[in-house]
């Protein structure tokens, strides 16, 4: 359901709320103070409004997900409400589920009519044809913030057709999420820091302990990014730089069949059938020892049950057979300007303050999201080095500093083009897993399927002048 907010927040309320009067939460600002190690290290940074480069007017209206942390909406509602009293901007928001934001886009842009602003939470491309080309906004964001994250480039730049199709101005880290004292009876408090320790250690969970490990297989978005962090870690890839497809090879072959062996040692047949809040239940429940997801269950399980989230601790990309290992970025929030806005203007503007007041963005999604322009959010290492929302130990989250290092945009090493944005949106991989896992297939045979399909996928989206490369 739908749900606008943004109206009757006076600017004085939000300078109350952004500057940070309300007592920082755990989990999100679910209504319980914070307390234990890091609670509130760090009051919410201030907000605050630039003056924009042109005049405004009009109505800007903006539709983007409910952020699993309330604090986060509270905060973003009255910010776009200020800057539209500051600017003189009627500016209203809509929020709804995440798994309904591409539908909702799609259905927008059929009727010509719809916001003037819309967040997706995975790249866009396939939308490059009904959205305004942004090269002027992120031109200037550069020239005011500094470097863009290099994977938020490559999420929101086509470069066959030298056209930003998006505005990104965050991007989410995608580590593994452990509970330490099952690894601690296998003499691996750390965790595994390897896909073969993700074998051997949980298949020892599951004997000795009987816990399984949760990695989904499914239409959903974390099995998405696991199969493709499995995928680059053993050395393979959906495309190459230049957006050839290069899938069937011996590389993604072992990591389908590394999945069908971890899922037949680890694993039960529920993960065919997850949605995406399944591991964050599962693991908050106490019945995974570990998942692949972003922060956001250890947040939930904070309040949800603390004794376990005491427990969870998290690790970087896992590494192949190479030594080496990538992780996707979990969400990326992009903004698109529809062919349709009525309001470009005032849209390109707010874009630019948010991500002017990046410090208090991360800061009330505890977190979460980390900016898209580094040098915006100067504090962040000294968060997640002392968590301020109630981390035992309160340093927990220090391996996210170097996160960029291990994390990777979904084109990887090409961009994430349209063609890339079908393949992830149609779970060709994650299903490609989950038929060798079954035994309906071969390792070999259910990636030379994929393969087969991916190519005509790509193939479709070349005829239209949108992709590079090669049939």
């Amino acid at each position: 359901m739908e749900v606008s907010r943004g109206s009757g927040i006076t600017r004085r309320r939000f300078v109350q709320m952004a500057g940070g009067l309300f007592v920082a939460t755990a989990c999100g600002g679910r209504g319980t103070e914070t307390s234990g190690p890091g609670a509130d290290v760090a009051p919410a940074p201030s907000s605050s409004i630039v003056a924009p480069s042109r005049q405004l007017s009009g109505d800007l209206r903006i539709l983007q997900w409910s952020h699993f942390v309330p604090r986060h909406d509270e905060w973003f509602d009255a910010f776009a409400t200020a800057w539209g009293e500051e600017v003189g901007v009627n500016v209203s928001v809509d929020h709804i589920d995440l798994a309904e934001l591409g539908t909702r886009l799609s259905s927008e842009i059929a009727a010509g009519e719809g916001h003037d602003l819309v967040e997706v939470l995975s790249p866009p491309s396939a939308f490059e044809p009904s959205v305004l080309d942004l090269t002027d906004l992120n031109e200037e964001a550069r020239q005011r913030f500094g470097p863009q994250v290099e994977l938020c480039t490559r999420s929101s730049f086509n470069p066959t057709t030298g056209k930003y199709y998006g505005f990104c101005h965050g991007w989410v880290p995608d580590p593994g999420d452990y509970r330490r004292s099952m690894w601690d009876q296998i003499d691996l408090p750390n965790g595994p820091s390897t896909y073969q320790e993700l074998l051997d250690g949980g298949t020892r969970i599951r004997q000795e302990q009987g816990v399984h490990m949760g990695i989904g297989m499914s239409n959903e978005i974390d099995s998405n990014m696991a199969a493709r962090a499995m995928i680059w870690s053993f050395g393979g890839s959906v495309q190459d730089a230049e957006e050839n497809v290069v899938l069937n090879s011996p590389e993604t072959v072992e990591a389908v069949d590394y999945m069908a062996r971890l899922f037949r040692a680890t694993m039960t047949p529920e993960v065919f059938a997850w949605n995406a809040a399944s591991n964050n239940q599962g693991l908050i429940a106490g019945e995974f020892s570990y998942i692949l997801n972003s922060i956001s269950a250890y947040r939930t399980a904070q309040q949800a049950n603390p004794e376990v989230a005491n427990d969870i601790f998290f690790t970087p990309a896992l590494k192949g057979p190479a030594g080496t290992g990538l992780a996707s970025q979990h969400v990326i929030p992009i903004y698109v300007v529809p062919n349709h806005s009525r309001n470009p203007d005032a849209a390109k503007e707010f874009m630019l303050n948010l991500v002017a007041n990046y410090p208090a963005a991360t800061y009330n999604t505890e977190l979460y999201t980390f900016p898209a322009f580094r040098d915006t959010v100067p504090d962040l290492d000294g968060w997640l080095a002392r968590d301020p929302f109630g981390s035992v130990p309160d340093n927990k989250l220090t391996l996210l500093t170097d996160a960029e290092t291990w994390s990777t945009t979904v084109g990887h090493p090409g961009p994430a083009n349209a063609a890339i944005g079908e393949v992830f949106n149609t779970f060709v991989l994650p299903q490609m897993m989950a038929r060798a896992a079954r035994g309906e297939a071969s390792p070999q045979d259910a990636v030379a399927a994929a393969d087969a399909e991916v190519r005509a996928i790509f193939s479709r989206w070349r005829e239209r002048g949108l992709v590079g490369g090669r049939d």
